[in-house]
């Protein structure tokens, strides 16, 4: 206990399960630094900060596979083309990699945290009821389209008829699940949330890159609200690269579209201050 009751208030209000630190000493849930470097990799790292153990060798094969998975999808993508237009705006690589992070929300980078909720809600209305995986699965899809979604969270691709990223991913979490590696169910609710799909709209509409991951890290047991973060670190990688590359280059990218291109305007026709409009 601290002699000093205020300094040992301050001290308790930083408390922290996370990190041990004192001069020479740097400790991650108890793991002195120099015992894992050269031994744990930047994956297992990132699993021990948000689990407080180190992974199996299988947990972080798959693991290390989602992430690697989605660290880019080209200048299109809303996070690398803002990375490519901070990077030409004269802030430094930070300041890029901060703005292109900042967008990846909901829309572009959320679907793997709301796909996480939508299968762990199969999975465990399954196992609490006499229902198939099959069935809850479109019981629970039929209560999301009910609640006035139209699109499922994890499905289906603005480019990619067959997103060329997922079937290598669940193929390589169906044999996580078939080694005991982790828990079974998410394959196979992955998998139902196709066909509840088809059955509805009458159209197959494949998994993507999301729905793939999401029952990745549901399988490993991460909360949905991590995959969102989870994603932001995946993409960070594709953002570097890009803000990177962008520096380097004498012409600058300062618009969502070319030099010389313009925008269609839309508002009133020319008019002179003090005209009023018939």
């Amino acid at each position: 206990m601290n002699e000093n009751p205020a300094k040992q208030q301050a001290a308790d209000w930083w408390s922290t399960s996370i990190i041990q630190m004192s001069p020479g000493v740097i400790n991650f849930h108890g793991y002195p630094i120099q015992d894992l470097i050269g031994k744990a990799g930047f994956v297992e790292m990132i699993w021990l900060m948000l689990k407080s153990e180190l992974p199996s060798q299988g947990e972080a094969a798959l693991f290390n596979a989602a992430l690697m998975a989605g660290v880019d999808h080209g200048p299109q993508a809303p996070s690398i083309a803002i990375a490519r237009i901070a990077s030409s705006c004269g802030v430094g690589i930070n300041n890029a990699m901060a703005s292109a992070a900042n967008v990846l929300g909901d829309v572009h980078g959320g679907a793997g945290e709301q796909c996480v909720s939508l299968l762990r809600q199969i999975i465990a209305l399954s196992e609490t009821s006499e229902l198939t995986i099959a069935q809850a699965a479109e019981e629970v899809l039929a209560a999301y389209f009910d609640d006035g979604n139209k699109y499922v969270p994890g499905y289906g691709h603005r480019f990619h008829p067959v997103d060329p990223r997922a079937a290598p991913l669940l193929g390589l979490l169906r044999k996580a699940e078939q080694e005991g590696v982790v828990r079974p169910g998410y394959v196979e609710a992955a998998e139902a949330v196709i066909d509840a799909i088809e059955a509805r709209k009458g159209k197959k509409i494949p998994i993507n890159i999301d729905g793939a991951t999401a029952a990745i890290y549901g399988a490993l047991g991460f909360e949905p609200q991590l995959c969102r973060g989870l994603f932001v670190l995946s993409r960070s990688v594709g953002i570097l690269a890009h803000s990177w590359e962008q520096f380097q280059r004498s012409e600058r990218n300062k618009g969502p579209i070319p030099k010389g291109w313009l925008w269609t305007y839309t508002g009133k026709p020319v008019r002179r201050s003090g005209e009023q409009e018939s």
